[in-house]
């Protein structure tokens, strides 16, 4: 009987087998230069094999651990291995990807350290599905818990797509700039320009010629064309903000453009065809502009196909802990910092804040405390001079019960970080009983590390 050949197995099968799994791997050597990258980490990062090969790993990952706190560094000190260390990296179309690290010393045959090996999970799918678990939606940089926003939100890719024209109307710093680039980019349009324009910040003799543009000569110092934000969005969307400030005369003429969809530069005859979209944003009721007959009612009806009204945030303050949390991550990717948060007291002042400037202003006060503070937590002290003596102030509101929630805990997440999740010293920090904290954690949902910071063994 013959006998069965061995299979026999090939030298490259390490090789083979890195490059046929989901997670990113690779290695570097004592000078945290690449040696090598799989196709795995070639997808996750959207960085090719030749250009990360002979880079600092930092230089590929742009990760938030990358300055600090790197695990592969670690493990290259210490010699121990890390396991499921959350972070992200930002990649090479500069988005925000949340990941899972793991590493582990590069050994020869004979135990001679070569330098560290470190593999890496996409998980943004993950992140995705705990946003809708835990009520926050997000769409691009606009996020959200609140009902309101919840409504807006799951239609506009269906806004977004149908190509209509858009009416945002809500206060000053209610985000209506970021939806409207938010329902550029869910559209077919997203490859084509958005141009923004503040009709408020040009006088109405300028208006005209910025948006339809002129020809040479169309008037004094015009010695060449100048193509208009009509030509420049030519296949993309132009956003009119703040129209209800425009002049009847620019209005006759925006409606003639609308309906005709072709404008003419200053100084010609000829007829340019428009192929855009108009999204339109005002921070006054146009409706009442109409009453008054300060705005017409045809260019009313013709850019009002879909409306959206962007509510305050004093009336959505159940997002204010999102925001923070949002605004945070986004500083320290931007500045390099590892701001952890904000203190208990801190978010008792943001939540009982009236908000005249809405989400901008809350941005310019994470900004502001930016300024003054690299790590840690921020406190009272790195908030603008305005909340100098300020305490918190009740307001009754429908949502008041899911803002205290939130309140509460974010303050239990801020005290299990500072105690290293050590759940007794966590609640003796924030004056509670041990059994109320664990039921406090069981009922808002908050993950723990299998580490207790007890005794750094897993629990």
């Amino acid at each position: 009987m013959e006998k069965e050949k061995p299979t026999l197995i090939p030298d490259n099968v390490t090789e083979i087998i890195l490059e046929s799994i989901s997670d990113g791997v690779f290695t570097v050597d004592h000078e945290w230069r690449i040696m090598s990258f799989n196709r795995a980490a070639e997808e996750i990062t959207g960085i090719s094999r030749k250009e990360a090969i002979g880079s600092h790993c930092w230089e590929v990952f742009r990760a938030n651990m990358c300055e600090g706190d790197c695990a592969l560094k670690r493990t290259m000190k210490d010699g121990a291995s890390l396991t499921n260390t959350s972070t992200h990296i930002i990649n090479n179309r500069g988005k925000r990807i949340p990941i899972s690290v793991s590493t582990a010393l590069l050994k020869s045959k004979n135990g001679n350290i070569l330098g560290g090996v470190e593999t890496f999970r996409d998980r943004s799918l993950v992140e995705a599905l705990r946003k809708r678990l835990d009520g926050r939606f997000q769409i691009g940089d606009i996020i959200s818990c609140s009902d309101t926003m919840h409504k807006i939100l799951s239609i506009l890719p269906m806004v977004a797509e149908s190509g209509s024209t858009v009416l945002l109307e809500g206060e000053t710093g209610t985000g209506k700039e970021l939806l409207a680039r938010a329902i550029h980019d869910a559209s077919p349009r997203k490859k084509k320009p958005f141009v923004a324009i503040n009709c408020n910040a040009l006088p109405d003799t300028l208006i005209e010629s910025e948006l339809f543009g002129y020809k040479a000569g169309a008037f004094t110092n015009a010695v060449k064309d100048k193509p208009g934000y009509f030509a420049v969005a030519d296949g993309g969307t132009l956003l009119l903000d703040e129209i209800g400030d425009t002049s009847a005369a620019f209005q006759v003429k925006l409606l003639r453009v609308l309906e005709e969809k072709a404008f003419s530069p200053l100084g010609s005859v000829k007829k340019v065809k428009s192929d855009i979209r108009i999204i339109a944003s005002t921070n006054t009721n146009l409706s009442e502009l109409v009453d008054t007959g300060k705005f017409r009612q045809d260019l009313y009806f013709r850019i009002n196909v879909v409306n959206f009204q962007l509510p305050p945030l004093r009336n959505r303050k159940e997002d204010i802990p999102l925001l923070v949390e949002h605004f945070i991550e986004k500083m320290n990717l931007i500045r390099g910092k590892r701001i952890e948060g904000v203190d208990a007291e801190v978010l008792q002042l943001l939540m009982y804040h009236n908000y005249p400037g809405n989400i901008r202003e809350l941005e310019n006060i994470i900004e502001h405390a930016f300024v003054l503070r690299d790590d840690g937590l921020i406190h009272k002290h790195h908030l603008p001079n305005s909340f100098a003596g300020k305490e918190p102030i009740v307001h009754e509101s429908k949502s008041l019960t899911h803002t205290l929630d939130s309140t509460e805990a974010l303050a239990i997440m801020n005290a299990l970080k500072e105690n290293n999740f050590n759940r007794l010293a966590a609640a003796k920090t924030l004056g509670m009983h041990k059994s109320t904290l664990f039921r406090k954690i069981k009922r808002f949902g908050i993950t723990l590390p299998k580490i207790d910071g007890r005794s750094k063994t897993a629990s």
